[in-house]
């Protein structure tokens, strides 16, 4: 094994988790003034920098130029606009977007198409200034502007269609004659912009994004600031009152990431959330020539970490909680990677681009950003321990076949938004497989509007459906839905990590004390403890979800899982002497709510070890790849 010098070696004891008051953790509560290298100026100066032509938001005049030159010198980049290219010859023949909300609820998947479909047939317009893209263009924004709203009780629907527009109205403003540019004006100020303001004035009875630390906070303010700046030189008052209130609002949520860069949604909601909100920032500098210092927001710079390391040897997400299961990198890496001076983040984002099977986007070629091609990711430490968000990376090295190690410890505070009852659980992955993985979210759980269920009531929401413990099963929540389990000791060595998480809060009604311990042993297994002490006898569930088939020794203390041919030995080191392993369905015990709506896998495999009558017990289980299955 090569001696990795580049792993931090720091011990970690018990931190003092922030006590939660009003709407956010204290820790969080970063001043309007204290985030920023500059203040931003009073609200009739917000203006006094407004580039006076088009285009202006998130582009230039001198931007088209650039993407020239970037496809003629970059291998890969043509590749990614024949890729673009075909996707906007495909919608030609298509009609434009129809006002719909399929789900009773949202308009949003209608706000997304029209805004893919503009910015897409834009950006070839422009570059090789072909009408029929123009002509596509207008038709998808007409149609949109017609619409009777766009949705504001689910404002997330409104700051995308706003941000559309936005773009639609710039980018190709010259092409446009008055008229259209009145219609486009219009659908920006009416159904976008004043329905923001009411927001921010507390008149909606819907909507408290600007309060909220989440992702609606980045995309709320970040669609509706490009479209304050799409039409300033129009509607100046207006525009000024949106700037001034989205300074104000976005660094709450800016600032969730300190203070080391980890979102509490997972890597694929840091997607959503840092692409509105470098949208934003890209826009600021464009159209005013400043952020006003919101880049230096503590702990955004360090955000691009999270989805480097919260994602597998093959890139694919740590899926916990809500997050879609797909391969991460963004083009927010090469925003990142150039404003920063942080190759590792345009090396994660290049790296994943230069794949033949990978196509770059729109946003990719806007941002582009070399600058890491040639980093060397061995640069980077192997294991990284995010504070506050409470969630630990381990890895062996970072290539393809690495074992890998994902842990989600945090707080069950946000399950009615997209946590689930999973603290303690984890993801591992060894010999280029996910042996034990999440079992994905849960769609009806976006739908109680419709079938009336709690969320802790669906299998793959609740802490049975991961990798974690659930002790006397009962219908109602399996952990405590108000609980925070701190990560209490992590120690980063180069042939030893562990990672403690106590999760005695989650398990109050059962246990006063439970802990789970990850150590990675020579970086090439790990073993993980589980300490408990209650006042009486209790039943304990240890559960493990896999793809894998599994075949248990006679003695019932081994488990080979075994996936694509490759093998993982998970195996009972010490217990109680009637400890063993199981396999049953990777669904709801007896005891729990079923709803009849919800998505059960078959495909996947549940190991489990079931123990009865106990009042104290310490159970050991180690996981070793097998090199030669």
């Amino acid at each position: 094994m090569r001696d990795h010098k580049a792993t931090e070696a720091y011990t970690i004891h018990h931190l003092n988790q922030p006590q939660k008051t009003g709407d956010l953790p204290m820790n969080w509560q970063y001043t309007y003034h204290n985030t920023r290298s500059e203040s931003p100026p009073p609200k009739d100066k917000l203006l006094d920098t407004l580039k006076p032509d088009h285009p202006r938001i998130l582009i230039t005049e001198d931007t088209i130029s650039h993407i020239k030159t970037t496809l003629e010198t970059d291998p890969h980049a043509p590749r990614w606009y024949d890729h673009i290219k075909t996707q906007a010859n495909d919608l030609l023949d298509q009609p434009p977007s129809h006002y719909e909300i399929p789900d009773g609820r949202r308009l949003l998947s209608v706000s997304r198409t029209v805004k893919e479909r503009v910015r897409i047939l834009m950006f070839v317009h422009l570059l090789e200034n072909d009408d029929q893209y123009a002509d596509r263009t207008w038709s998808e924004l007409e149609a949109a502007a017609n619409f009777p709203d766009w949705n504001p009780s689910h404002f997330l629907d409104t700051a995308e269609m706003t941000y559309a527009l936005a773009m639609g109205y710039d980018w190709l403003y010259h092409r446009w004659t008055e008229a259209q540019r009145n219609i486009l004006q219009n659908a920006i100020v009416t159904l976008g912009l004043k329905p923001g303001m009411d927001v921010y004035r507390g008149d909606s009875r819907h909507n408290q994004w600007h309060k909220n630390v989440n992702n609606w906070n980045q995309v709320c303010n970040g669609g509706l600031s490009t479209g304050a700046l799409a039409i300033a030189d129009q509607e100046p008052d207006l525009a000024r009152d949106i700037l001034f209130e989205a300074l104000k609002s976005i660094p709450l949520s800016m600032s969730h990431y300190a203070p080391d860069g980890a979102g509490t949604e997972g890597v694929t909601y840091w997607d959503y959330g840092a692409r509105y909100n470098i949208i934003y920032l890209s826009a600021l500098e464009t159209a005013l020539g400043t952020d006003f210092g919101l880049s230096d927001v503590p702990g955004f710079q360090e955000s691009g970490h999270y989805q480097i390391y919260f994602s597998g040897a093959n890139r694919w997400a740590f899926d916990f909680a809500d997050c879609g299961l797909r391969r991460v990198s963004t083009p927010m890496h090469f925003w990142m990677g150039k404003k920063y001076n942080l190759p590792q983040y345009s090396w994660f984002r290049y790296s994943e681009l230069s794949q033949p099977d990978q196509h770059g986007n729109v946003l990719d070629l806007l941002w582009f950003d070399d600058s890491g091609k040639d980093f060397d990711p061995n640069a980077l430490p192997l294991d990284k321990y995010f504070r506050v968000a409470e969630s630990v990376s381990i890895r062996s090295g970072w290539d393809p076949d690495a074992l890998v190690l994902g842990i989600q410890a945090g707080d069950n505070h946000n399950l009615g938004g997209h946590r689930h009852l999973d603290l303690g659980t984890f993801i591992l992955e060894a010999l280029g497989e996910r042996f034990i993985l999440d079992c994905g979210t849960e769609r009806q759980a976006y739908l109680r509007h419709q079938n009336h269920c709690e969320r802790w009531e669906f299998y793959r929401i609740r802490a049975e459906g991961h990798n974690t413990l659930v002790l006397n099963p009962a219908e109602g929540p399996d952990q405590n839905p108000g609980a925070v389990a701190p990560i209490t000791h992590f120690e980063s060595t180069p042939n030893r990590t562990i990672a403690s998480v106590d999760l005695s809060e989650a398990y109050a009604d059962h246990a006063r004390r439970v802990q789970r311990t990850f150590e990675f042993v020579d970086r090439s297994s790990i073993t993980l403890t589980d300490e408990l002490e209650a006042e009486e006898a209790i039943e304990i569930f240890w559960f493990l979800h896999t793809p894998a088939q599994i075949e248990i020794s006679d003695d019932r203390l081994e488990a080979a899982l075994t996936l694509n041919g490759k093998q993982l030995l998970v195996k009972i080191e010490s217990g109680p002497s009637f400890a063993e392993f199981d396999v049953i369905d990777a669904a709801p015990l007896s005891t729990s709510p079923n709803p009849d709506v919800q998505t059960l896998d078959q495909k996947i495999h549940k190991l489990v070890i079931h123990l009865t009558h106990l009042s104290a017990c310490t159970l050991t289980v180690s996981f070793t790849p097998q090199n030669d299955a």
